[in-house]
């Protein structure tokens, strides 16, 4: 089975755009739109797509840790290792026997029963850019011509562009969404591998832009209660506001006028029929009538309103925008969205080079346990967790042996980037509770046993959303590229 990708023009045999069709996409504008509205809503998949099959609503919460996790101070820890392998954490014990967890992930460790890890999951770079690529496409080859400065149209496309290729939409959402923001580094590069790449720009993910905080000083963290500086520690940014973008029209198009633009676009459509129909028409039609459905749905500004939660909800996830974002996550899957990609931590706020105690033990571990066991929680208890699988992974590990980084302003110790281990987080999606796959060596380095690659973790996410492994989407010359590159990994599920 396969969906297509819609064709672009000026390829042998593919229609050619004509002039009429360039005036209907300005038709967007007439309603008084700007193409923002409408410019994370261009992957919809053609009705027929191997979703329309499925009979259950399955989705996806991928948390990504941009910087990379250490796994020493989270789900891998070293207690009889030496001291420059240890750490200054000490483990705690699981609900589950045996298994022992970060001191400071005190949440997560009492509801063990509700979630596994994986402690071998392997690949060949320890570079920031190509890292992300990795973990955010599932796919460990280096694609051709590959820039670690920007996103290029060789890149392999993110989970949620294939997800928004292959799956149809639900209630007026659009199948994927990553929140609360892109990610770009304080120096203004945007990380390669969170677009549609080789699917083209069309299938760029829907992006939430909620918590888009820079600043030139390198503030991190779940803001406002957890931001911080490498080196300085406590920052909370003045007036900061967690909020999506408000769905909401052009200042002076009431609701009236906005009907009253309908009726002339529905009118310039009727005189329209006698025109060619080829597909890149109906496609602009179809940005057309999802930006509107986006416009009058109460459904979908529900879905982005998180401050309109009851107040203990908004307690326990946290007040912050790791809290906010797992929450906005939650109410996404709930209202039918597929899989959404939630960034914990601005500018590679995990990359602890220096300081990493500190700042794990006081700003990343504590809003994270929290965030991350809320969203537990609350869809075992709206019954959702079975049908909505949590990953939780990073670009990379962190390296093994602890040091202090010459010349950096904090003299504290942390660890370098590290791709040859790292741990990975699995909860709910039919995710048996309270199983350890693989293991890493005696510090924490290498795999041991049972190692596992991005394309079993990527296998692993379109399994859970019921995508058959012989899917495949097509290029603009129609040839197919597979969705699975690996077997999902064993032993997640019963």
């Amino acid at each position: 089975m396969a969906v297509a990708i819609p064709q672009h023009s000026g390829l042998p045999g593919h229609p050619q755009i004509p002039r009429r069709t360039a005036i209907q996409a300005g038709g967007i504008g007439l309603l008084g739109l700007g193409m923002n509205h409408v410019s994370g809503l261009r992957a919809m998949a053609a009705p027929g797509g191997p979703g329309e099959a499925l009979k259950a609503h399955k989705s996806v919460i991928y948390i990504f840790l941009s910087g990379g996790l250490a796994q020493h101070e989270s789900f891998d820890p070293k207690p009889l290792g030496p001291d420059t392998i240890r750490g200054e954490f000490a483990p705690i014990a699981t609900q589950t026997s045996g298994v022992h967890i970060s001191e400071h992930l005190p949440m997560l460790a009492s509801m063990s029963n509700k979630w596994s890890m994986v402690r071998s999951l392997t690949h060949p770079y320890n570079e920031h850019s190509i890292g992300h690529h990795v973990m955010l496409t599932g796919r460990t080859e280096t694609p051709r011509g590959f820039n670690g400065s920007k996103p290029t149209g060789n890149d392999y496309p993110s989970f949620p562009s294939v997800v928004s290729g292959v799956v149809p939409r639900r209630n007026n959402l659009p199948p994927a969404a990553v929140l609360p923001e892109k990610l770009i580094h304080v120096t203004g590069r945007t990380i390669p591998g969170q677009f549609g790449g080789q699917m083209g720009p069309k299938f760029d993910p829907w992006f939430i832009e909620a918590s888009g905080y820079k600043d030139s000083k390198y503030i991190h963290g779940a803001f406002p209660e957890y931001g911080f500086q490498r080196w300085e520690g406590a920052t909370c940014p003045e007036n900061y506001v967690f909020e999506a973008p408000k769905l909401t029209l052009q200042q002076g198009i009431l609701e009236p006028r906005f009907k009253g633009r309908l009726d002339l676009m529905n009118s310039i459509d009727a005189q329209r029929k006698f025109l060619d129909k080829t597909a890149n028409i109906a496609q602009f039609d179809q940005y057309r009538q999802e930006a509107v459905s986006l416009l009058l749905d109460g459904g979908v500004h529900r879905a982005l309103d998180v401050h309109s939660a009851p107040d203990d909800v908004q307690t326990r996830y946290g007040r912050n925008s790791f809290g906010w974002s797992c929450l906005m996550a939650r109410q996404l899957v709930e209202a039918g969205v597929s899989l959404v990609q939630v960034n914990l931590g601005n500018d590679e706020a995990w990359d602890t080079h220096e300081s990493a105690f500190f700042n794990l033990k006081n700003f990343l571990l504590p809003p994270t346990d929290r965030a991350v066991s809320a969203l537990i929680e609350d869809l075992d208890q709206r019954g959702l967790l079975d049908d909505t699988l949590i990953v939780m992974a990073g670009e990379f590990g962190r390296t093994p042996k602890i040091f202090t980084f010459k010349g950096a302003k904090s003299k504290r110790p942390g660890r370098d980037h590290w791709g040859a281990v790292q741990s990975v987080f699995f909860a709910g999606g039919g995710v048996q509770g309270g199983r350890v796959i693989g293991s890493s060596d005696k510090i924490g380095g290498y795999p041991r046993s049972d190692p596992q690659k991005p394309e079993n973790m990527a296998a692993t996410i379109y399994e859970s959303l019921g995508l058959p492994k012989t899917l495949a989407w097509h290029d603009e010359l129609d040839r197919p590229h597979h969705v699975y590159h690996a077997e999902p990994i064993a032993g997640l599920k019963a």
